[in-house]
């Protein structure tokens, strides 16, 4: 009992005060308690904002909101490996635990990455279900089970930008579009409805880069919500190829 009492959990935080300073780490020490997770190291750095050292500093800032693994705003790098830091538990971590933003995004401040490219790669593909107006129009097209079961498995992306993250072929700054809007596209060319603008949606995967995935699979193996992007990314390939097929035969 008594060693419980005394535990504690040590951990290191990279601090940027602006995107254009220097990054810089300060480590930190909280009593442990059960049921730790990352997101909660924070709060406990907000709350007494102290170095190992004594040295008063700043709270770090990070983004969170669902704490359930839902949202994916809380995706940084943990010890390594990026991660959900919400899902991130405490007690399965080797100590220090090392905390540092997403290396493939600009850093706003500490943990805190502007994403903004990933939101726009889903205007670029037209990530959503056109519609002409909310009034009924009757029963919709039968989907079987297969495409049912294929399209939820896409639809559970959650925009978080560990796959961008951990892609060799993605960077913030270059022109490969990356598998998380990919997977968008394919998830609403899936759609009956969503068909409709099937073209546009391959022109821009063709526009920004669909053929410079090399295939690493790394982003299927840290997406926190099991997304099948190697399927994704091969169904874009198969409609790009069709999609460009046409175009030289003059098929609309």
């Amino acid at each position: 009992m008594s060693d419980t009492k005394n535990k504690t959990v040590k951990f290191k935080i990279k601090r940027q005060i602006t995107p254009d300073s220097e990054a810089y780490w300060e480590e930190f020490e909280v009593p442990w308690k059960p049921s730790l997770n990352i997101v909660t190291l924070l709060m406990a750095q907000h709350e007494n904002p102290t170095t190992t050292s004594g040295h008063k500093t700043t709270p770090a800032t990070y983004d969170a909101n669902c704490l359930e693994e839902v949202c994916g705003s809380c995706t940084m790098i943990v010890n390594g490996k990026v991660r959900q830091a919400c899902t991130a538990l405490v007690d399965k971590l080797e100590q220090p635990i090392t905390i540092e933003p997403m290396r493939k995004f600009p850093v706003v401040r500490d943990l805190k990455v502007d994403r903004q490219r990933m939101f726009e790669s889903l205007k670029w593909v037209e990530g959503w279900i056109p519609i002409d107006n909310t009034a009924p129009i009757g029963k919709g097209p039968n989907i079987s089970p297969e495409k049912q079961e294929f399209a939820y498995n896409l639809s559970r992306c959650m925009t978080c930008g560990s796959c961008l993250e951990s892609c060799p072929q993605w960077s913030a700054d270059e022109s490969f579009i990356g598998p998380q809007a990919i997977a968008q596209a394919v998830l609403f060319n899936t759609h009956p409805t969503g068909k409709a603008k099937e073209s546009d949606r391959v022109e821009a995967l063709i526009n920004n880069g669909l053929n410079v995935c090399g295939n690493a699979q790394n982003c299927a193996a840290v997406c926190p919500k099991e997304v099948d992007l190697v399927a994704a990314i091969s169904e874009a390939n198969w409609q790009a190829t069709k999609h460009v097929t046409k175009k030289f035969f003059g098929v609309r």
